[in-house]
């Protein structure tokens, strides 16, 4: 079988991530049996410096590229300022004129937006920017809540990170849900995350902006969400009393001690299950007990039962295999 050629456009202050994560999904999706082969060009065939002050070496010039498969189109902080030289702007359309499909990772889509690659187009950018994407870019629809969405050939995704879960559902297109499984095992990341950009860590969450004694709480039922943690539990822990423990997580946290915990149990429940865990023993090590319990919880929270959860977001959300059809 033919390789799959991959081209990723690199230039000066190219975010390094950017390039980085989506190329690791795709070198381990080779090792592990797909047919990638990957080349990374810049708009003269000159060496380029990162955003973390690494170099990279390019192959050839953009307009060298005769055809490729999938370009891959990285961002940089400079993009969203309007720093597109006439250069990078002509590797940009001429990959594009070449590719069966195009992807580009976070502020990215300002580069395929400025070649009117994305005009009546849906396409997301990191949420920081999605607005001033609008703004500038008023032909393209603009979905600022999105990790990745595709339209045709065009794949675009949210900030940094977001860009291997679009290489991770290419991977999926390409060579099927087992394939992407195992390449998400072997990186340590999430098949398929199950919120957008409006997502936060939730220990991070409760954390932030807080006094220690809700801290110190926060971080231990966090660490050890199987414990004992009614409010008189807790208040003992704080030093407090447990009305004025109550007082202090409706100020700070606007929740109860209770449902503080089980916010966090419940994060620990979904993280669980997305790395496999069976309900019965996500339940256990998340402090729920029974499974009745977390399903409970699950279907109040989230409006699904936990064995949906799972089933839903164990996938990237590829259900079949891609084909350069725009």
């Amino acid at each position: 079988m033919a390789k799959h050629r991959i081209v990723f456009l690199v230039f000066q202050g190219v975010k390094h991530l950017d390039v980085a994560g989506p190329a690791e999904v795709f070198a381990e999706a080779t090792r592990l049996g797909a047919e990638y082969d990957l080349t990374y060009v810049s708009p003269n065939g000159d060496e380029v410096g990162t955003s973390v002050g690494l170099h990279l070496q390019a192959g050839s010039a953009a307009l060298n590229v005769a055809t490729a498969g999938t370009v891959v189109i990285p961002g940089g902080d400079s993009l969203p300022r309007g720093a597109l030289s006439a250069e990078l702007r002509s590797a940009t359309a001429h990959l594009v004129s070449v590719a069966d499909r195009v992807a580009s990772v976070c502020t990215g889509a300002f580069l395929l937006a400025s070649v009117g690659a994305l005009e009546g187009r849906r396409a997301t950018t990191h949420w920081a920017h999605a607005a001033l994407l609008a703004r500038v870019s008023p032909g393209v629809e603009v979905i600022s809540d999105a990790l990745f969405l595709q339209d045709g050939k065009f794949h675009t995704s949210a900030g940094v990170s977001s860009g291997i879960d679009l290489a991770l559902s290419i991977v999926e297109a390409d060579h099927g849900p087992e394939l992407a499984r195992q390449v998400a095992q072997q990186l340590v990341v999430y098949m398929r995350r199950p919120d957008g950009q409006s997502q936060f860590s939730t220990l991070l969450e409760l954390s932030r902006g807080t006094g220690e004694s809700v801290k110190r709480i926060v971080q231990s039922v966090s660490a050890h969400p199987q414990g004992n943690y009614g409010t008189h539990e807790l208040a003992k822990m704080a030093g407090v009393s447990s009305r004025h423990l109550t007082r202090l997580f409706q100020a700070e946290l606007g929740m109860t001690p209770a449902k503080c915990v089980e916010r966090i149990r419940l994060e620990t429940a979904k993280a669980l299950l997305l790395q496999g865990e069976a309900v019965a023993a996500a339940a256990e090590r998340s402090g729920f007990q029974t499974p009745e319990t977390l399903r409970r919880v699950f279907v109040h929270r989230l409006g699904m039962p936990p064995s949906a959860f799972r089933e839903r977001f164990a996938s990237t959300g590829s259900t079949s295999k891609w084909s350069p059809v725009d």
